[in-house]
């Protein structure tokens, strides 16, 4: 850690950064609102690039660059299918969930919004949804340990072990501190910094190749050696595979943690102005993500006495990429920009997660009359107690990101996805149909793999799909089946869905 190297000061001078923010919003930081949600008061541009950072995790600078560098541009259909279900997720979810939950007792978390847009008269759907939330986000936050360790493993030169507990304190500490409001405002911070990151790396690739000319020669080269093509988009897969590729969009209406940046906007006009700032900002990012990987292709093959530094771990293509192309100064802030991405997620997890425990758990069932501050120290605790389960989890020093990642989005994807948009369009949904619907999701997502026989293309198909598709189908078998919702409760969905039309 005494490295004087530039690129260590410079990285070293970032997290003491992040850290400070946090320390300033411990002291704006009074109540379980402001813990969980900043008091629902942030602007559409902190709001739009801390839903963009919170949802782009490691994986975009380690996870998607080193699926692109081995496999091509096949695996842009990741990006297609992200960038197609963020729109939709902006423009059909977000308004609407802003307005829904103030009109739902003013709920701070899904499982709460649960509870009062289906009226039970038990806590069952809190309990389970709860449940679902911390299942999957354990192993989401350990896709976030696993980047970070593997960065500090490659900056500091130390164990894997070692630098496990250095990526995940540096992230746990000022969430710990500072809850939403240092999470969110960091956020806006580090999603301008790994667009800066994702713009210049890729250009300074290709100037390394001596231009677009250079780079095709040197690419085709490469094709031959591999005897692959790297640009084709459809060879080399199948309907079902392009398929499963592409439904990463549809996990996006069951994300909490991207959710939650909804809930906390200050207005649904701000909302409006947030998506066309995401929206930009995310297709950036993913171009150049993109562009890492499949601009390394070329560079490695030119430089074959480097090509050692990532074929064994393609992950890593962009920290060698920085550290290779850069000035040692430059590349610090670069690297930065991977810490700053599993940071924004990883804490925006870890919150979440904490969240369901304090408001779900411990305010709904053992102390409902719990005072703010308590819970927001409780808050704190569980924010350690579920990251060290991660570190637990992320151990096993052959983890991939993008595997984790996989996983988990397509937990919280079926589980709660078909959920979240049945709860904002159709006024009939019943509450046991929303609870089935959240178990079947989930079920089907841990049982796909081992219930399809190996080798299969349904075995290969993402378990998202059949998880989304059976979840939406229980909803509405189940709904249709059950009583009509209370009167109240309908009233209630009028209600809110006329003043989300009045505030546009």
């Amino acid at each position: 850690m005494f490295n004087l190297d530039p690129t260590i000061i410079t990285f070293t001078i970032y997290i003491f950064g992040m850290l400070l923010i946090g320390v300033l919003a411990y002291y704006y930081t009074n109540s379980l609102s402001d813990y969980i949600l900043g008091g629902r008061r942030l602007g559409s541009f902190v709001t739009a690039m801390s839903a963009g950072a919170s949802d782009m995790s490691g994986w975009l600078l380690m996870g998607l660059p080193g699926a692109i560098y081995m496999a091509g541009l096949i695996e842009g259909w990741i990006a297609i299918g992200l960038t197609i279900g963020a729109y939709l997720n902006w423009l059909f979810v977000a308004g609407r969930l802003r307005v829904y939950t103030e009109f739902n007792q003013n709920a701070l978390t899904l499982p709460e919004y649960f509870h009062h847009r289906f009226g039970t008269n038990n806590n069952l759907i809190k309990i389970v949804s709860a449940s679902i939330i911390l299942l999957f986000f354990t192993i989401y936050c350990a896709s976030g340990v696993v980047a970070g360790a593997k960065l500090f493993q490659n900056l500091f030169a130390v164990e894997y072990g070692t630098a496990l507990w250095y990526g995940a304190l540096a992230t746990i500490a000022y969430t710990f501190i500072g809850g939403f409001l240092a999470v969110s405002w960091t956020d806006t911070i580090q999603a301008t910094l790994m667009l800066f990151a994702l713009i210049l790396t890729p250009v300074f690739v290709l100037i390394s190749l001596d231009g677009v000319d250079q780079f095709q020669q040197v690419l085709a080269q490469a094709e031959q050696a591999a005897q692959k093509d790297f640009t084709d988009i459809f060879t080399g897969t199948t309907p079902l595979g392009l398929l499963s590729l592409a439904a990463w969009g549809l996990g996006y209406f069951g994300q909490p943690h991207i959710l939650a940046r909804f809930m906390a906007a200050d207005s649904v006009k701000s909302l409006n102005n947030a998506r066309k700032i995401s929206m930009t900002w995310m297709i950036i990012c993913l171009l150049g993500a993109m562009g890492i990987g499949f601009f390394g292709i070329a560079y490695f093959y030119a430089n074959p006495n480097l090509a050692n530094l990532v074929n064994s771990e393609p992950e890593q293509v962009f920290i060698e990429l920085a550290k290779l192309l850069f000035n040692p100064w430059i590349a610090g802030i670069l690297l930065s920009a991977i810490l700053a991405a599993v940071m924004s997620t990883l804490s925006a997890q870890l919150l979440i997660s904490a969240s369901a425990i304090t408001e779900d758990f411990y305010k709904g069932f053992i102390r409902p009359k719990a005072g703010d501050k308590e819970l927001v120290w409780l808050g704190r605790i569980m924010v350690l107690s579920i990251a060290a389960i991660a570190i637990w989890i992320a151990q096993d020093e052959n983890s991939r990101v993008l595997k984790l990642v996989e996983f988990a989005w397509a937990g919280f994807g079926s589980a709660f996805g078909p959920v979240v948009l049945f709860s904002l369009f159709w006024k009939r949904m019943t509450a046991s149909a929303a609870l089935l619907g959240m178990i079947a999701g989930a079920t089907v997502v841990f049982t796909w793999k081992h219930i399809t026989p190996v080798g299969s293309e349904l075995h290969q198909l993402y378990e998202m799909i059949p998880g989304f598709l059976l979840a939406t189908l229980v909803i509405i078998v189940v709904s249709l089946l059950s009583p009509k919702p209370e009167e109240k409760i309908t009233r209630t969905f009028e209600q809110a869905q006329q003043a989300y039309k009045d505030a546009l």
